[in-house]
């Protein structure tokens, strides 16, 4: 049975496995910094033993790796009154950053 763990950040859940890479929202984290925790661990799954957080599990940690900031895909909303001559676009590109899961610790 593999090894997972299901974490929060951003206000998003992310299913992450060992040497997984995920994107997630830009975290706060100073300039260089290489290795990234995150502790928000709502559900941990290791050698058969699944343990679930009442919402978080204490102790419990995702270490990631930094691979580096990018800005992600634009969004374009564009908001239309027919028949009024009134519209409205507008971009957005959130920033991001890309992490590669090292390992699980439980406790």
């Amino acid at each position: 049975m593999a090894n997972y763990a299901i974490v929060e950040t951003g206000s998003k859940q992310y299913w992450v496995e060992p040497k997984q890479v995920i994107e997630v929202e830009l975290l706060d984290i100073p300039e260089g910094q290489k290795e990234v925790v995150l502790d928000q661990v709502m559900l941990v799954q290791a050698g058969g033993h699944l343990t679930v957080g009442t919402p978080v599990i204490a102790g419990a940690k995702i270490i990631c790796e930094n691979l580096g900031e990018f800005r992600g895909p634009k969004l374009i909303h564009y908001r239309y009154r027919r028949r009024k001559s009134s519209r409205k676009k507008q971009g957005h590109r959130q920033d991001m950053l890309r992490l590669q899961v090292k390992e699980i610790k439980v406790g």
